[in-house]
């Protein structure tokens, strides 16, 4: 006979009795039509989402379109050096400005009746103006332009005219992990030119959820495990590492690296012949940043989730993830690789290479969890098993790697945010925050 967990009142989705240790997840939640239309208004109208790296629009006048919270936009740098994210839809009759994904532009035509913008949004030109009267004036009629902020070259935007959070102030405890990633470079980091376009048939909390899973690599993942022993990886230089909740929604992974890492981690998987220069970038890091800082950001692997939808891995690569929902059983993903832009051009090539072995959409790693959430997805169609559970290292004081509680942050938000709760929410609660570094 099967016992049902205990549930507060209301049948809810999320049951978190901190009491018991117990995280469960009602599988509705991954299947249910209502609640994936209700996380549009609630969740993806409202947070900071994020749109592209700055590096991708790196000169007045460039640009990229793209979805983004379900919304065509271009984000583009205007002729004055600004970068902003306009609404990809003619004020006129609404049809797309800029049907390319990527390009230069001075500025941008409307195809239905060319109407036409500068690259800053303002209307600059009209055909046969006449027919409109007195009263219309092109400082009207330019492309709506949402609001946008930018942190260390990481470009968000929100949808929200009344969200009250700065975007340092949305991030919480990431941008410790996002400083991390762009001190990898003195010059900056750029994303490296082209996009993997991909997707699944799975509900988009699943990827999330796989993105800072560590519990399932040995698992699932065996290929690559072999794969890597094959060329001589070594071990850890240290065991541990820790998971961490970072306030929001936002979540972490930290530990010590299984494989070769460009920045500056050597193991036989890269050639003899560069070791001598990635260990001299890594004590170039050393006199920089001292020996613990430096330690975290070229020898450790880290996977960080931003509420609601990104995810960027840095490991043998840095991967920047943008899933977003289609439908209740579907999702878009958009990958990219960062890299530091002085990046020596045979390191650059093995950053590449070592991209697309393990995170790429055809490598070892992608296909496995593409195929893993699709699995769990077609299991929740037998509704006799109703909850998910993601209670694994709630006892526990100091918080593992392979522990749940990056999670359970990220379902905690989704929560608060879909019972209309989040106002008054600071951070994650200091039981819960964070594990010690690993030394």
């Amino acid at each position: 006979m099967t016992t049902e967990p205990r549930r507060p009142a209301g049948d809810p989705i999320v049951i978190d009795d901190r009491e018991r240790h117990s995280f469960l997840v009602d599988r509705r939640a991954y299947t249910d039509g209502e609640l994936a239309a209700q996380e549009m208004t609630r969740i993806f109208d409202r947070c900071w989402l994020y749109v592209g790296h700055e590096s991708e629009v790196p000169g007045p006048g460039s640009y990229v379109a793209r979805d983004v919270g379900g919304r065509p936009v271009v984000m583009a740098r205007g002729s004055d050096g600004v970068i902003r994210v306009f609404a990809n839809s003619c004020p006129h009759r609404g049809a797309l400005i800029c049907s390319e994904p990527a390009g230069q532009a001075r500025s941008f035509r409307c195809p239905y009746h060319d109407w036409t913008f500068s690259n800053r949004g303002d209307l600059v030109g009209v055909p046969i103006p006449d027919g409109y009267g007195p009263g219309f004036r092109k400082a009207d009629h330019g492309l709506t332009q949402h609001r946008a902020d930018a942190y260390r070259g990481f470009v968000f935007v929100t949808f929200d005219p009344r969200q009250r959070r700065t975007l340092t102030e949305y991030l919480a405890g990431a941008t410790e992990y996002l400083d991390l990633i762009d001190d990898q470079s003195e010059v900056g980091m750029e994303v490296i030119q082209g996009a993997q376009l991909h997707g699944a048939r799975a509900n988009w909390k699943l990827m999330m959820e796989n993105s800072v899973d560590i519990y399932h690599f040995r698992a699932l993942h065996k290929r690559y495990v072999g794969y890597m022993e094959s060329l001589g990886s070594v071990p850890p230089r240290r065991r541990g590492g820790f998971g961490c909740a970072l306030g929001l929604g936002h979540g972490a992974n930290e530990l010590p690296p299984a494989a070769a890492r460009p920045l500056a981690y050597w193991t036989p998987m890269f050639s003899p012949d560069v070791r001598p220069r990635i260990e001299a970038t890594a004590a170039g890091f050393v006199d920089r940043f001292g020996a613990e800082r430096a330690e975290r950001i070229t020898g450790t692997n880290r996977a960080l989730l931003i509420f609601p939808n990104l995810m960027i891995i840095d490991a043998i690569a840095i991967t920047i993830r943008k899933i977003d929902p289609i439908a209740p059983d579907r999702m878009a993903i958009t990958s990219v690789a960062l890299a530091p832009k002085d990046e020596d051009p045979d390191i650059r090539e093995l950053r590449k290479s070592h991209y697309l072995t393990f995170l790429g959409p055809a490598g070892f790693a992608t296909p496995d969890d593409i195929e893993i959430i699709e699995s769990c997805q077609r299991g929740y169609l037998n509704r006799s098993v109703r909850y998910s559970d993601l209670s694994r290292g709630m006892d526990k004081a100091v918080p593992e790697t392979t522990d749940e509680l990056p999670a359970r942050e990220f379902w905690r938000q989704w929560d608060r945010l879909m019972h209309g709760d989040d106002d008054h929410h600071e951070f994650a609660r200091p039981a819960e925050r964070q594990g010690a570094a690993p030394r």
